[in-house]
This record gives C-alpha cells, structure tokens and sequence, in this order.
C-alpha cells in the first residue's frame, strides 16, 4: 500500500506540475516584451505617416527661427513676424502630436539636419541681413507648405489628418500672405537664398 501512494502522490505532484507549466508558458507566437509594452502599431498610411513627421519637423523649424527672429530681427515687423510663428505653429504643433499619439504616431522631437544648417546660417547674421535671410526663407517654406498641405487634404487616407490639414491650412496661407508682405519691405527677395539649402 505504501508503494502504490506514493506512486499515486507522485502521478499527482507530475499531473500538477505539468498544469502550473502549462499555464505559465507564452502562447506560441506571442511577443511578451510588446506585449507588455503596449506598444500600438501606427494605425496610418505611409503616406499620412510622412505627412505627419514632415509636418512636424516643420513645425518645430519655424518655432525656433521665430524664437530667433523675435530676438535677432532688426524690424519690428520681422519681429513681430518671428512671434506670430512661434505662437502659431506651437499651436499646431500640439494638435499634430495629439492626433499622432492617438494613430500610434510618435513624431520627431529635434531639428533635422538641414534645419539645424538654416538656423546656424541665420545666426551668423544680424540687422538687416538677417531680416532678409529670414522673410526670404519664411516665404519659401511656406509656399511648400501651402502646396504640401492642399495636396494632403485632396489624398489623405485618415478623416483626422485630413481635418487637421483643412483646418490649419488657411493660417498658412495667411502665414505666406504676410511673409511676403514683410519680405518685400526687407529689400529684393532672393531665389537663391542662402537659408534655402535646397529645403
């Protein structure tokens, strides 16, 4: 008798073990660190995804070249210029984060390269050849972003991307009327810009 116990106590004590490891061992084909990273897969197009990170560097140039044109410019309309974008785009900036985070987005939080090159440029300049520098180099960006902007909102895959792209592109297309307002009082725009870069 005493054998056949322990041979049932130990059926038993395999039996359980066998359950504790089953319930214990991952699912095949589950990944356990994104799982518990709950980390969301981008829940965008490629194309609205581009959209989004371009948008947002953008976004991120023309606050600092504004902080920089509030202290640097030597006209008071280059100035005041250099604050509305600040003021502006940090707004926008946040709305696209928002709408980023919730499609699973994470956007650039640095200048990129080129822009880094632009601001550095302009730094090295002051009085009215900074203001020039900058208006020419404001009316160029925002042309692009006119154009970059209806584009999105004729192809855009997301309804939100879509609605940020309506909403904020008549602020750019008044960004780009004013531009080219106070460029014109900094003296001859240049096509050649040397804030341009190819940008």
């Amino acid at each position: 008798m005493k054998t056949g116990n322990l041979a049932g106590s130990l059926l038993i004590c395999g039996l359980l073990a066998a359950g504790i490891a089953a319930q214990t061992s991952p699912t095949p084909g589950t990944d356990i660190a994104s799982a518990s990273a709950g980390a969301k897969p981008s829940r965008l197009s490629a194309a609205d995804q581009r959209f989004v990170n371009k948008t947002a560097e953008e976004g991120m140039a023309e606050i600092e070249l504004g902080k920089l044109a509030a202290a640097k410019a030597s006209s008071d309309d280059v100035k005041k210029f250099g604050r509305r974008m600040v003021d502006d785009h940090t707004k926008a900036n946040g709305q696209l984060k928002q709408i980023a985070s919730s499609k699973g987005v994470t956007v650039p939080d640095d200048l990129n390269a080129k822009d880094k090159a632009i601001k550095a440029q302009l730094e090295k300049l002051s009085g009215t050849k900074f203001d020039r520098a900058y208006m020419n180099d404001m009316v160029m960006d925002h042309i692009r972003d006119v154009a970059e902007f209806n584009r999105e909102i004729t192809t855009a895959k997301d309804p939100d991307v879509k609605n940020f792209a309506s909403q904020t592109l008549p602020t750019l297309q008044d960004h780009l009327k004013n531009a080219r307002s106070v460029a014109s009082q900094t003296g001859p725009q240049s096509t050649n810009s040397t804030t341009d870069g190819g940008k």
